[in-house]
């Protein structure tokens, strides 16, 4: 069972941020439960991720569709989108590093997400709508720090679009069988003890069921 750490961080080699203390969280528990493994990284921030513009991936799909010749630099953005679905595909366990942009999540997951999210690939459409094809025992993890509190039921618990949205593009539309949170929440507003401390027995709380077969 392979695990993908994809971290959506602009900042990601900045160790101090809640969402690195939060990965670093995980990583504890992960060494302490699988000494003789480590986990793929993908740092989103560190690559050219191949997006949906005319001159990239929509010009690319257009030309594949026609069966017509790449360019050199076309072949690279639809070898790299490529080897990204393959790596998602490969790994049944997926954790995601995110800060929380503006109630939603990071420019750059999502560019990951249209390389991903293919009809045919990951799920497929049919008369009666949508069917996942990750449902081979796909589980997905969101590490997510956020500068107030999204679960204390009030009026920025439904503006926190980014856990909504990837978890039915996760169970819904891609058919994983679960997606967890955990969350460093309230990190504008709360000591950094109070933050790391409620991560952790949020993390406590799901590792386990995220690993089970």
């Amino acid at each position: 069972m392979h695990t993908l750490i994809i971290n959506a961080h602009p900042d990601f080699k900045n160790n101090n941020t809640f969402s690195a203390k939060l990965k670093d969280l995980f990583m504890e528990k992960f060494t302490t439960a699988f000494p003789n493994e480590a986990p793929e990284v993908l740092n989103l921030y560190d690559m050219e991720l191949p997006r949906i513009e005319e001159t990239q991936l929509l010009k690319i799909w257009g030309k594949q569709n026609a069966n017509q010749p790449l360019t050199e630099e076309e072949q690279i953005i639809a070898d790299t989108s490529s080897n990204l679905l393959t790596q998602f595909k490969r790994c049944q366990r997926i954790v995601i590093v995110s800060p929380l942009h503006n109630f939603n999540i990071t420019s750059r997951m999502k560019d990951y997400m249209d390389n991903i999210m293919l009809a045919r690939e990951t799920f497929k459409y049919t008369e009666d709508g949508s069917v996942g094809l990750m449902t081979d025992n796909y589980k997905a993890l969101l590490l997510q720090a956020s500068g107030t509190v999204y679960t204390n039921n009030d009026r920025y618990t439904p503006l926190e679009f980014s856990y909504y949205y990837l978890k039915e593009m996760f169970e819904e539309i891609m058919g994983f069988d679960a997606f967890y949170i955990a969350r460093a929440e309230g990190t504008s507003i709360m000591s950094e003890d109070d933050v790391i401390n409620k991560a952790k027995t949020n993390l406590d709380e799901v590792f386990n069921e995220f690993y089970e077969a």
